[in-house]
């Protein structure tokens, strides 16, 4: 799952970065409005984490810019301000959720989680599809009590289209959920990593793939 941290204190980025890592989130730094908002613009996301107090201007300011050029993905404010009336301005103004600092890297990851989930109209973090378990949290997929044998990759692409599942994602768009911008490489490597992904989820389902080409536009998960 690939996350955009927007966070002026360079060293609490880091820190954030690395923490999430080790839970199999990727994530994407950077440390000022202009950045952010460019990066929004050109390249997709699961989720967003915007430090409510950068440097040169309001985290509720980039907040406004990003869902003023139709980004859609959730984006969840950090901020040390407790305060009821900044955390209802936030979320007026079109954050998911406010996560308050200090925060155990725990809690931050199950946020993102669940308001990815939630977005994507999904209430649990186990989706089953037949006879196709895909666990959100462990990131395996699963059929007949037996984990699938998925590189990181295969298992990132099928995350993404089971999360938008009757929804078509275009190559770039993969791409971009994959890598983010960072050493992206060629899209047709999704076309290469669709098909070993279909071989190996037709071998489990008895011939059967939920994955399907949108001729010209992309792939779509059916379930």
């Amino acid at each position: 799952m690939r996350v955009l941290l927007v966070e002026d204190d360079k060293f609490m980025a880091q820190m954030i970065a690395a923490l999430l890592a080790k839970r199999n989130f990727s994530v994407t730094t950077v440390h000022d409005a202009a950045a952010a908002i460019h990066t929004m613009e050109v390249y997709q996301f699961d989720a967003v984490l915007l430090d409510l107090r950068l440097k040169e201007t309001s985290g509720l300011d980039v907040l406004a810019a990003a869902r003023e050029m139709g980004v859609r993905y959730p984006i969840l404010i950090l901020s040390g301000d407790m305060d009821t009336d900044t955390k209802v301005r936030a979320l007026g103004a079109g954050a998911d959720d406010y996560v308050t600092k200090p925060f155990k890297v725990e809690e931050l990851s199950a946020r993102i989680m669940a308001v990815v989930r939630r977005v994507n109209g999904h209430v649990s973090s186990c989706l089953e599809i037949g006879a196709l378990k895909i666990d959100l949290d462990q990131k395996q997929a699963i059929v007949a009590d037996t984990p699938l044998n998925l590189t990181r990759k295969e298992y990132e692409v099928l995350e993404a289209l089971a999360l938008r599942s009757g929804r078509t994602l275009s190559k770039d768009t993969i791409l971009s959920l994959l890598y983010g911008g960072v050493d992206e490489p060629n899209p047709k490597i999704i076309d290469v990593f669709v098909c070993k992904l279909r071989k190996k989820l037709s071998d489990a389902l008895g011939g059967n793939c939920p994955i399907q080409t949108i001729y010209g536009l992309g792939y779509m998960f059916r379930a």
